[in-house]
Parts: structure tokens; sequence; C-alpha cells
């Protein structure tokens, strides 16, 4: 099944949409949208030193994520700058340094395209396998810091005075975004990866009564948009991860649309 190069974009774009739906929820709830980019565009530096030092690209991007996760809580503890500030400072940073290493890399040719935009028509097995099993990972932590992680989200204070430790909740949450980023990077590119963990988590939260309803419909929103983007690139030629965002994108203003007070003006219209 696996043989055709389609079947293959659409097995890991799923795996992918179905992880980044209920992370992209904590991303809105936590409104860390520039914190999603900043990690994004780190990634074209860890794509240079996977080059650069011949390791698999997708643990060299999550590795350079990680550590500037971590190097970002900490340097948000020293309160020298803040927030926006300091993500501005790291996401540019990274970018520029990343660019910069493959300039210098003239033995080696890269596909800078396929990287801001994503290649999902090249993954491969070892690709898909990889993208499967850290999505295993992120949503098994996911599940289990679920409840501390959304009390931490609606209010640090109260969460740290029940013992919830918020500050390691959000070190984790970071750490589990930038894993996400890590093998999302083929699918849509680092330049789009904020978006497949953004849009489908908005375009649910308009139609969800609970947070885990809000988690389990992101995560079929994104995989829908995956299907939808795919299959519009096959049939009009479009790029395939700027097609999935814009898939995405389409559902959002559909979830726009008040549908219950159309359906009850057509019954009143009917009833008259």
């Amino acid at each position: 099944m696996l043989d055709d190069f389609f079947t293959r974009a659409l097995v890991a774009g799923i795996g992918v949409a179905i992880v980044a739906g209920p992370l992209g929820c904590f991303v809105i709830w936590r409104r860390m949208a520039y914190f999603g980019d900043t990690l994004s565009h780190a990634a074209l530096l860890g794509v240079a030193l996977s080059l650069l030092f011949d390791v698999n690209t997708t643990l060299a991007v999550g590795g350079t994520s990680i550590i500037l996760a971590v190097l970002l809580v900490s340097l948000r503890r020293s309160e020298t700058l803040s927030s926006d500030a300091l993500l501005g400072l790291l996401s540019h940073s990274a970018l520029a340094l990343g660019l910069v290493c493959l300039a210098f890399m003239t033995w080696v040719r890269v596909d800078l395209l396929g990287l801001l935009f994503g290649d999902i028509l090249a993954v491969t097995r070892l690709d898909i396998a990889m993208i499967y099993a850290g999505g295993a990972l992120v949503l098994t932590v996911l599940v289990l810091i679920w409840r501390r992680l959304f009390a931490a989200t609606v209010n640090p204070d109260l969460a740290g005075g029940e013992g919830l430790q918020p500050e390691r909740m959000e070190l984790v949450f970071m750490i589990l975004t930038a894993i996400v980023i890590a093998i999302s990077l083929k699918i849509v590119g680092a330049l789009l990866i904020t978006a497949l963990l953004i849009i489908p988590a908005a375009a649910a939260r308009r139609v969800s009564s609970s947070p885990e309803q809000m988690a389990i419909l992101a995560a079929f929103a994104g995989a829908a948009s995956v299907v939808g983007g795919l299959y519009t690139s096959l049939n009009y030629d479009t790029p395939s991860g700027p097609s999935i965002v814009v898939a995405a994108l389409v559902l959002f203003v559909i979830s726009l649309v008040p549908w219950g007070r159309l359906v009850t003006r057509m019954r009143t219209g009917s009833q008259e």
C-alpha cells in the first residue's frame, strides 16, 4: 500500500494532523502562536546542522527545537526581556543562522522551497515511521498531563497553589510542540507549520462545547484538511503544503457560518 507516493503522503499527513490538532488547542488557549513560529523558524537551523553532521533531519530539527524551547524558558525566568521580545529575537536569529549555514555548505544541494513550504509527496516509509512514533509519544504524554496542563493554562497561579507545577507543565508543552514541529517539517514546511497547529484548532473551537471535544474535532479537521489539500494539489497541480493550509482555512471559514441560526430560520420559514 505504501509503495504509492500519494498514499504515503496521505498516511503521513493524517498522522501529523491527528497530533497537531490537540496540541494546537493548547497553543490557542495559551496564546502562544508566536512561539510556534519561533520553533518552526529554528527548524531551518536544525536542517543545516543535520547536513553538517550527517544525522537524521527529523532528529536534528527536534533536538534544535527542544534546545531553543529550554533556552526560552530559562531566559523568560531571568526577566531581562519581555516574552514577545525574546520570541522575536530567537525566531529571527535561528532563521538567519540556518540560512547562513546552508549558504556556507556549498557542497550540498538544498531544496529551500521544500524546506519552507513542505514536500509531502516525497515522504518515505522511514518518515512515516518517525511521524507515527513521535506522534504516539506526544499524544501519550498529552493524555497523561492533560488535567495539569489545562489547569496551568486556565489559571497558572491557582495551579501552582494546588501543587500542579505550572512552570514544569509549560516546559513539557514546549517540548511536545518542538517534537510536533520536527515531524511536520516535511509535510507543510517551516513557514506553514504553525498554520497546521492553529487553523484546525481554531475551526474546532467554533463548534465545540468542551475542551476535550475541541481537541478531537481539531484532529478531525486537520486530517480533513490534509485529504482535501492533497486531492486539490493532485487535481489542480498546486503546491501540496500550501494547499493543505488553504483547505484548513476553508474549514475555518465554514465554521464561522452560524449554522444553528440558519436551520432555525429555515424551519421557521417552512412553518409559515
